[in-house]
């Protein structure tokens, strides 16, 4: 048994390995992801018997966290030869990779998991509910033109995207000419493409759509005031070939809609993250805490933040006085906001002070997110 990451060239030889695995997925994603994903990915294997048995791929994104911008990880593909598992193969993987990606000071990893139990033991946490929902849209003559996008239609994509959501989420990607041109393959890949709404020749809202057999799923209906109902027109338009409503993944939130936990996050290189985190509106921190982690122990450290009225920034340095403690993964989700801080400390292995749940309290928690990559 060997585990090593491999080099750009081998990439394609992880491609069987993943037709066993996931054979749901088609020849022409797989053909996509490929060719344009694996060029700047990196893919951690098993070797046993003299094949790939064992992979997990990670997939670089820049994203906005907070008001930085930093490289990190989407961890996709986990996958194990079906002989061979119950080896204990996927968490060598995991831990392998969750410690170069500390050395090169990444904040978090992420994921979306097939079942929350596989990756809770590896302190992961959800971070990210996902609006879902299945819409037959409204008939009636759409007020707007809607085409197909194109390769060249990119640039404009992100910058309806950046001058009218970007600054609603504390976390997302950022979008730019080559992400939308990448979403633009993936979703062809899957018999679909991006549409675009416009009125007098400027963008009012856009999508991604991918059509399985009988299925029509819509992710992103990013649109602005006012639009809402030419989107349902849409909808009702493109699903008219369908019997089944449409899917819509990220989209508005109704009465029909509900959240789904889609995005699990584990904090890498906590002092970087940290450094990441702002105060709220003149509000000033001064606190100290430890943290166990029981994987990336240099991590386990006692941490004073610290942060002024006018510098909303966190200053962040190891001390030795601490008020209380807080495992990894309870964290992830305090300072993600995913949960309050007294739901926090009600899990077994946190102890926090009346003074310091007040102090952490006057965190800006990296929320609203805004994660929906696929790969």
């Amino acid at each position: 048994m060997q585990l090593r990451k491999l080099d750009s060239s081998e990439h394609s030889g992880t491609r069987a390995l993943w037709e066993k695995v996931f054979p749901e997925d088609s020849k022409a994603f797989l053909d996509y992801y490929y060719f344009i994903k694996t060029r700047n990915n990196q893919i951690y294997v098993i070797e046993e018997d003299g094949a790939v048995r064992s992979m997990l791929q990670l997939n670089p994104y820049m994203l906005r966290i907070g008001g930085t911008q930093q490289l990190c990880n989407y961890i996709i593909a986990v996958a194990t030869e079906e002989a061979y598992r119950k080896r204990g193969y996927m968490g060598r993987l995991l831990k392998a990779s969750m410690m170069d990606m500390y050395k090169l000071k990444q904040p978090f990893t992420f994921l979306m998991p097939a079942a929350e139990a596989i990756y809770r033991p590896y302190d992961f946490r959800f971070v990210y509910a996902q609006i879902q929902e299945e819409s037959c849209g409204e008939p009636g003559s759409m007020s707007v033109s809607m085409s197909d996008a194109g390769l060249s239609d990119a640039g404009a994509m992100a910058v309806f995207f950046n001058a009218h959501f970007a600054a609603q989420y504390q976390v997302c990607a950022v979008r730019d000419d080559q992400y939308y041109q990448t979403m633009l393959f993936e979703q062809q890949s899957e018999n679909g493409g991006i549409k675009l709404l416009k009125q007098d020749g400027a963008i009012a809202g856009m999508f991604a759509y991918a059509r399985e057999e009988n299925t029509l799923e819509i992710r992103e209906a990013l649109y602005l005031p006012g639009f809402e109902a030419e989107f349902q027109k849409a909808v009702y338009q493109m699903r008219a070939e369908h019997g089944a409503p449409a899917k819509i993944y990220a989209g508005r939130e109704n009465a029909r809609s509900r959240k789904v936990p889609l995005i699990m996050v584990r904090i890498l290189h906590l002092e970087t993250l940290l450094a990441s985190m702002r105060a709220k509106a003149g509000r000033e921190i001064n606190c100290s805490f430890a943290v166990l982690d029981s994987i990336i122990t240099k991590n386990s450290r006692v941490w004073r933040l610290k942060s002024s009225g006018e510098n909303p920034d966190i200053q962040v340095s190891e001390t030795e006085d601490s008020e209380g403690v807080l495992t990894i993964d309870s964290l992830t989700a305090l300072l993600f906001g995913y949960q309050t801080i007294d739901e926090i400390s009600r899990e077994e292995g946190v102890i926090l002070t009346p003074r310091l749940k007040q102090e952490l309290g006057k965190l800006e928690p990296l929320r609203p997110l805004y994660l929906n990559e696929i790969v």
